[in-house]
């Protein structure tokens, strides 16, 4: 069984206990999950909703955790003990059986953004090169009959990731509480026998970076006068003067792809004190003929200003030649470590890019 959860008010020297109610409709419990999944206890992001399997029927919440691994979130509504297990098991045996690309397809027609930025925002950093490597199966309910409650403990037994979680709704004075139990505790699962290996996220190799390149900038300018560049916020331009002499980076146009990979030569500095060789000679690239735009009208501070990282290139393509596939690392920093083997191995491939270093 369940803890039971139970609230009271202090109210002086006198606590007042509040009354469970029932859930306006459950609907808006998956609204709740939906919008904030750590509801449940632990880091997650929802990837897709309502998603309809090979078979008709629509999984209520998909989502991932931290370290690539799938969770299914199927709300009781008001089916049988034998329906809801049934069914939730059903979709754990569909899901099980998504690959890696299909992971990123599903998710990237439910979010607003790619799938790679919205694991970075959520869990700070890159997702690991295997993805579903475990399964969970989680019902969720704001209350579960003897019968399932046997069938959930029943099951787990065998190894079956499968639990169950409980949301009580309180009103009290205007305000709305939701409290939260679990049919067995996470640390009880016993190891799943239908689930895959774990994959932890990959270290970082020490060289590699990434560097978003995109805005008013011009990547023509940026081939033909050795550099890349960001600026006209704090966001943009830390990142970016984060970028030690000697790193290798793989520049990546939003919405394009990757366009090139080179070393950097020295630390990023302003634009207007920026200098590129022109026929042996160091000159300022201010007075360059570029076709894009850098500066920033008005900045005050560091942060506000166009930085600029000179850049020896290994091997660069016209924009119109980038390179995309789906899976491949991409978020919004104008510059951060890249951690993603797959990423880097795709890469090294299509760039013709061996070993640690040029």
């Amino acid at each position: 069984m369940p803890v039971e959860m139970r609230m009271w008010r202090i109210d002086g020297q006198n606590p007042k206990p509040l009354t469970p109610s029932a859930l306006p409709t459950e609907s808006e419990l998956h609204q709740f999950l939906r919008q904030d999944p750590s509801l449940l206890g632990t880091a997650l992001l929802v990837i897709g909703s309502e998603v309809i399997t090979p078979y008709g029927k629509r999984l209520d919440l998909l989502a991932i955790d931290a370290d690539g691994n799938l969770h299914v979130l199927e709300l009781k509504r008001d089916l049988t003990p034998r329906e809801v297990v049934a069914q939730v098991l059903d979709y754990g045996s569909w899901v099980s059986t998504l690959s890696r690309d299909d992971v990123i397809d599903i998710a990237e027609k439910y979010l607003d953004q790619s799938f790679e930025a919205s694991f970075e925002e959520v869990f700070g950093g890159a997702p690991p090169d295997e993805l579903n490597g475990e399964l969970q199966l989680t019902v969720v309910a704001s209350g579960l009959d003897a019968s399932s409650e046997r069938i959930v403990t029943y099951l787990r037994g065998f190894g079956v990731p499968i639990n169950a979680v409980f949301f009580t709704y309180i009103e009290d004075d205007n305000r709305r509480y939701l409290a939260r139990s679990w049919l067995t505790a996470s640390d009880d699962r016993a190891p799943s026998n239908i689930a895959k290996s774990t994959s932890k996220r990959a270290a970082w190799n020490g060289l590699d970076w990434y560097v978003s390149f995109g805005g008013e900038r011009s990547w023509d300018d940026a081939r033909h006068f050795g550099f890349v560049s960001a600026g006209g916020g704090k966001f943009y331009s830390q990142t970016i003067r984060a970028l030690p002499a000697g790193a290798r980076i793989w520049v990546y146009i939003p919405q394009t792809g990757y366009v090139g990979v080179g070393t950097v030569v020295a630390p990023a500095v302003r634009f207007s004190e920026a200098q590129v060789v022109v026929s042996g000679t160091p000159v300022l690239l201010a007075n360059q003929p570029l076709t894009g735009s850098y500066a920033h009208p008005g900045a005050e501070t560091d942060d506000d200003d166009e930085w600029v990282v000179p850049v020896r290139w290994i091997h660069t393509v016209p924009q119109a030649e980038a390179y995309q596939e789906k899976g491949l690392f991409a978020n919004q920093n104008s510059a951060c470590k890249l951690r993603q083997e797959f990423t880097l191995e795709r890469l090294a491939q299509h760039f013709d890019v061996q070993g640690e270093g040029e």
